[in-house]
């Protein structure tokens, strides 16, 4: 019995056992079959994150050029300050946690404190300078230190002449990514391809040595090629600004210089504006110390934001206005073009219109004249009937063939939609009221666009800021293309258009813009804004030239003037088209072509009479028509004012310094801005300086002046050639 039980106990120990056993290697054989088949990759993965440290290596963003390959955006390289921690010894540490925290500002407690990390990388400070960077590696030698420090290099964003093009270009982040401009619009191509530097670690979790380091480079960002010509943009910037300042412009003002064949921008501005290399900074100083003086965090960080965002917007593409009368090219081409009027189609002007229950009122009452003479004259009754000749059907169809009723889709950022009605919803005032460029808002690069297809034989051409992108080697990787969009209207009805602009701008409201001899087509603009800012106006010019082959138009736009000058179109944004394009024309090579008016009027070429007696040289300049002043007690001419060959209007005067003492004499230049042309040249005489005039006084007797060059109160040389622009008196459009 005994045997018996001590059997059966035996026989459910070895059960027990073997159960145990096969349980034990069952769950064995699961966890491995888990670990290795289901767990397996995650488990690798997460060993190789622990054995290995991947560090990005940022790539070389691109360079941005003008047209004529000058940098006007490029990465220029600095250097990342980093300790390696493990060959950093106790003897060491405070030496070299002493000199870093001199050269780099860091406390030299938080570098200890990094010191005694368990790694060989460690970032201490990112993007320093060429100067800093010599510093740390003059440490180093100076205190033999082999090892412990590392200089690595980075990139950062540079813009070499500050605000310039500051709204086209953009600007980066820290992160190098592009936030605005064609930083933004481009960023993809301008970044590149980081690289990455993987380094392995030990079983205690230290970075390995660079023995154990492995690296693949980053790929450099592709270049850009801008359309914008450094030298058509910078004469743009330099009047679009002195307008800013001459017409008290509250909300800035922007400008748009286009090939009108190809659509390429070559230049355009938005003043004011800010810098690039520290977009974050509010430029505008006056609204800058109105923000300081706020007290609540809440309400300064929300004014701060509104601010910056206000100077990094692009006007001449996200802002819309009404374009006022500058429309009335539209109108016009599309009233020709179906048959509608010639030129000397008859129209009468009351001096207002009666639409329905409303009467809306002319500028003035004009009576009699021609379709031509209503353009010229900038009427609104004239455009009217224009527009009910057309209908709501015809004045939609061409709003949209001429490119308003979608963006442009120009390569920027932030381009906004125009607000229009289209012609199932036109009222008969509404229609009356767009025929004149009221009632639809409208982008500036729209305007300009449409502009171009009136120019260049009624085609609508695609505006671009972009013409080429190439990689790193220079070979192209992309370039534009400036095929047109299609053909708006006929070459027939471009001409004849180009012919009334041209005779606007010679003795018609656009005059303003008139230069001698290069055939400036031209309309202005003046719109009322309505909502909140209602009371206020939008001020513009557009115009191109040559007339018989154009080949750059300009638009001109300056918001809420409150200067001497008034609002209007003409005398405000006439003389910065002017001023502009008087240096443009000649740059791109159109050759001025002189009527026998014009050169009757046009500046002569000071006589060389440097060295002469002062008899022979009062004698030569007397023969050349030109007045005389002499300063000094000599005999001879050692100097003269304006020099040998520069411009002197006609019956100038030239100044002959005898000595050397009279050559330091200077004169002060007076304010000679709002007068008529003989209170200005009355002036200039008294005060010892000439003066050149542009614009309305050519072709006008009824011309005030809104512009000079050179600005009041400064000493110049006595003689010296103030240019002066003049605007028609008491024009409104």
């Amino acid at each position: 019995m005994a045997k018996g039980k001590t059997v059966r106990t035996w026989r459910r120990t070895v059960l027990i056992m073997a159960l145990l056993v096969v349980g034990g290697f069952g769950a064995v054989i699961f966890t491995l079959a888990k670990l290795q088949l289901i767990e397996g990759p995650k488990l690798q993965q997460l060993a190789t994150d622990q054995q290995l440290k991947d560090t990005t290596l940022t790539a070389k963003r691109g360079t941005i050029y003008d047209c004529n390959m000058k940098e006007l955006a490029k990465s220029a390289t600095v250097w990342d300050v980093i300790l390696e921690p493990a060959y950093i010894t106790d003897q060491d540490r405070d030496l070299i946690a002493t000199g870093l925290s001199q050269i780099l500002g860091i406390p030299k407690d938080d570098i200890i404190k990094r010191s005694q990390k368990k790694s060989y990388y460690e970032i201490i400070q990112s993007k320093v300078e060429e100067d800093v960077r010599d510093k740390v590696l003059k440490f180093k030698t100076d205190n033999k230190i082999t090892s412990g420090i590392r200089l690595e290099e980075d990139y950062k964003r540079y813009y070499p002449y500050g605000k310039f093009a500051a709204t086209v270009l953009g600007f980066t982040g820290t992160d190098s990514q592009g936030l605005a401009g064609v930083e933004a619009e481009y960023d993809s191509q301008l970044t590149g391809t980081p690289g990455r530097l993987v380094t392995a670690q030990n079983a205690v979790g230290t970075d390995m040595n660079f023995q154990y380091e492995q690296e693949v480079a980053a790929k450099d960002g592709d270049s850009l090629v801008l359309t914008i010509d450094e030298v058509v943009q910078h004469y743009v910037e330099k009047y679009l600004a002195e307008g800013l300042a001459n017409n008290n412009v509250k909300n800035r003002g922007c400008a748009i210089a286009m090939n009108v064949k190809t659509g390429a921008i070559l230049g355009m501005a938005v003043k004011g504006d800010f810098d690039p290399n520290s977009p974050f900074t509010i430029a505008d100083s006056a609204k800058a110390a109105e923000i300081a003086k706020i007290t609540d965090p809440s309400q300064k960080s929300q004014a701060t934001q509104q601010a910056l965002q206000e100077q990094w917007r692009n006007k001449c593409i996200s802002d819309v206005y009404y374009p006022g009368s500058v429309f009335k090219m539209v109108t016009g081409s599309a009233a020709m073009e179906e048959k509608l009027v010639t030129e000397t189609t008859p129209f009468n002007c009351p001096g207002y219109l009666q639409i329905g229950d409303r009467k809306i009122n002319d500028w003035k009452t004009f009576g009699h004249l021609t379709f031509a003479e209503g353009i010229c004259n900038s009427s609104n009754v004239v455009f009217m009937q224009v527009g009910q000749m057309l209908g709501p059907q015809l004045l939609y169809k061409y709003f949209d063939a001429f490119g308003f009723a979608d963006k442009t889709g120009i390569d920027l950022p932030g381009e906004s939609r125009s607000i229009y009605i289209t012609a199932n919803n036109m009222t008969p005032v509404d229609l009356a009221c767009i025929s004149f460029g009221q009632t639809n808002s409208i982008t500036p690069i729209q305007m300009i666009t449409a502009a171009c297809a009136v120019a260049n034989g009624g085609y609508l051409v695609q505006p671009h800021i972009v013409s080429k992108i190439i990689d790193s080697s220079g070979n192209i990787v992309k370039t534009a293309s400036t095929a047109a969009k299609h053909q708006v209207i006929s070459k027939d009805t471009s001409e004849r258009m180009c012919k009334i602009l041209q005779q606007d701008a010679t003795t018609g409201t656009a005059k303003s813009g008139y230069i001698a001899g290069y055939r400036i087509c031209g309309k202005t603009g003046t719109s009322e804004k309505q909502g909140q800012a209602k009371g206020e106006y939008i001020a513009s010019y557009c115009g191109f030239a040559p007339e018989e082959d154009p080949q750059i138009a300009m638009l001109v736009f300056y918001d809420e003037p409150h200067g001497p000058n008034g609002y209007y179109g003409s005398p405000v944004a006439g003389p910065t088209f002017l001023a502009a394009m008087s240096q443009i024309l000649p740059y791109i090579g159109v050759e001025p072509q002189y009527n026998s008016d014009e050169l009757a009027k046009l500046d002569g070429k000071a006589p060389d009479v440097t060295g002469k007696s002062l008899d022979d040289a009062k004698n030569a300049v007397a023969k050349a028509n030109l007045s005389v002043k002499v300063y000094g007690e000599g005999k001879t001419v050692v100097s003269q004012v304006p020099a040998p060959g520069k411009s002197i209007p006609q019956k100038g005067t030239v100044v002959l310094f005898t000595d050397s003492g009279s050559a330091s004499q200077t004169v002060t230049v007076p304010n000679l801005v709002n007068l008529s042309l003989s209170e200005a040249n009355k002036k200039a005489a008294e005060a010892g300086v000439n003066i050149s005039i542009t614009g309305a006084a050519l072709t006008s007797s009824n011309a005030f002046s809104s512009l000079q060059d050179i600005a009041p109160d400064t000493k110049v040389a006595p003689g010296t050639v103030v240019t002066v622009t003049f605007s028609e008196k008491n024009q409104v459009l």
